[in-house]
Parts: structure tokens; C-alpha cells; sequence
């Protein structure tokens, strides 16, 4: 046997909306929030992760062409006779 009471449905009907509008204002602070975010961020002097990359891989390169260098020149001191007076500073 089924009764009828239309409180309770009353009741269930009002929390069923009030839950649907709290999730829909939880989606759009959140919404808010990622836009505010984005703007703050993009304002900042951040570099992509590609441009991080190519200048790290320059370094390197920069890096290995001075050790490079710097064994030529210490090829050349020993063939020559001796190391000079101003010898160049290591890193």
C-alpha cells in the first residue's frame, strides 16, 4: 500500500532543485575562477616549455663548444712548449 504525502515530495522536490542550483553555481565559480586564473598567469612573464628547451639546448651546446675550445687551446699550449702566463679561468 502506497500512501500519498505530498509534503514529503514537496520536500524532496525543493532539495532536488536546490542541489541542481548549488552544482550549477559550483560550476560556474570554478568556471571563474580558471578564467581569473588564466588572465593572472598570462600577465607573468612565463616562458612555453618549448622556449625553455631550445634555450637550455643552446646553453649546452655554448657549453660543450667552450670545453671544446678550451681542449684546442691547451693542445696548443703543450705543443707550443708550456702553458701561458694568463692561463683561462675553469668553470
Amino acid at each position: 500500500m502506497q500512501t500519498e504525502n505530498r509534503l514529503f515530495d514537496d520536500f524532496v522536490k525543493f532539495v532536488n532543485g536546490a542541489a541542481g542550483t548549488l552544482a550549477g553555481v559550483g560550476r560556474e565559480a570554478e568556471s571563474s575562477a580558471r578564467s581569473r586564473a588564466r588572465e593572472w598567469i598570462g600577465g607573468l612573464d612565463f616562458v612555453s616549455r618549448d622556449e625553455f628547451d631550445a634555450v637550455k639546448a643552446m646553453a649546452v651546446a655554448a657549453r660543450d663548444e667552450a670545453d671544446a675550445l678550451r681542449a684546442r687551446l691547451d693542445a696548443l699550449e703543450v705543443k707550443q712548449g708550456g702553458a701561458s702566463a694568463d692561463p683561462l679561468p675553469t668553470a
